[in-house]
């Protein structure tokens, strides 16, 4: 992990992503891990699978809640912190498109991402999902999701040293970049 500045963890919906950026993020000794959330809770549901996520955790996680922020969050507190866990991008990207202001600006706001990425002071992992491989949406906001969202995986997966396919809870490596890539 030590060498790897940014991983990214991408996948279907239940395929692991989650637990396993975790378990790479557990690498690093508890002090200073950093957990970048990016979801809003609208019901009941949506609170206790945070409540879960939290468990998952344990101790030796501080977290931020960053629904709209999250480029400004990382470079923040990338300096104090020993690896951030970002989780995750396909909320973020929601968030934006249902905020007025942000989604007139969504591709400045992956951009502005992308610079925190490759301007962070720890390793940061980043988890999404894959909105590629499903059906076209019936709508015009879903299809704009799907089009933002994969927009924004490829930004980050071109700029990752690490890229991980969660398939059935499985690990399956993508790249680690290289010189010699593409």
């Amino acid at each position: 992990m030590a060498s790897e500045k940014v991983t990214f963890v991408i996948g279907g919906c239940r395929s692991g992503k989650s637990r396993h950026a975790l378990e790479l993020a557990k690498r690093v000794p508890d002090t200073g891990r950093l957990f970048l959330a990016t979801c809003i809770p609208q019901d009941d549901e949506m609170k206790q699978r945070i409540a879960n996520h939290q468990k998952e955790r344990g101790a030796g996680w501080s977290t931020l809640e960053t629904p709209i922020r999250l480029p400004d969050a990382i470079r923040e507190k990338s300096p104090q912190s020993a690896i951030i866990l970002v989780d995750c991008l396909t909320l973020w990207i929601s968030n934006l498109l249902l905020d007025k202001a942000a989604s007139e600006r969504i591709d400045d706001h992956v951009r502005d991402l992308i610079r925190s990425l490759e301007t962070a002071k720890c390793p940061v992992i980043l988890v999404s999902n894959e909105v590629g491989t499903g059906i076209v949406p019936e709508n015009r906001l879903a299809r704009k999701f799907r089009d933002v969202t994969g927009h924004a995986n490829q930004a980050v997966a071109a700029c990752a040293d690490k890229v991980t396919w969660m398939l059935a809870g499985i690990p399956v490596s993508i790249f680690p970049k290289s010189p010699d890539h593409y």
